[in-house]
């Protein structure tokens, strides 16, 4: 009975791990600031980060400058205040972010 247990209970283990390591996704190096991060900046944060409230998302620098924080907001949804960002926006930004936050 023991046996059958341990048995039970490895297999599950193994497939749970291996469930993960499936569903995890590889960020796209490739992601561009210009065509599809600003995009997402402009619509959804600039009304109130438009250089009346900090951090200035108007500009790449501002947006480089304050990636590690715009990358926590989004992933905590704490932001964007009065809306909300879709998995697919926040999944863009963070990857963009973890590849350099390029000017692309």
């Amino acid at each position: 009975m023991l046996i059958i247990s341990f048995t039970i209970v490895s297999s599950c283990e193994n497939y749970v791990e291996n469930e993960i390591q499936e569903t995890t996704e590889v960020c796209d190096p490739n992601i561009s600031f210009n065509t599809q991060i600003k995009i997402v900046i402009d619509n959804k944060c600039t009304s109130c980060h438009n250089g009346n409230q900090f951090p200035d998302l108007r500009t790449y620098s501002g947006v480089s400058t304050n990636s590690e924080m715009v990358k926590q907001q989004i992933v905590n949804r704490t932001m964007p205040i009065g809306g909300s960002l879709t998995n697919e926006e926040i999944r863009l930004i963070t990857c963009w972010i973890e590849n350099g936050s390029q000017n692309n």
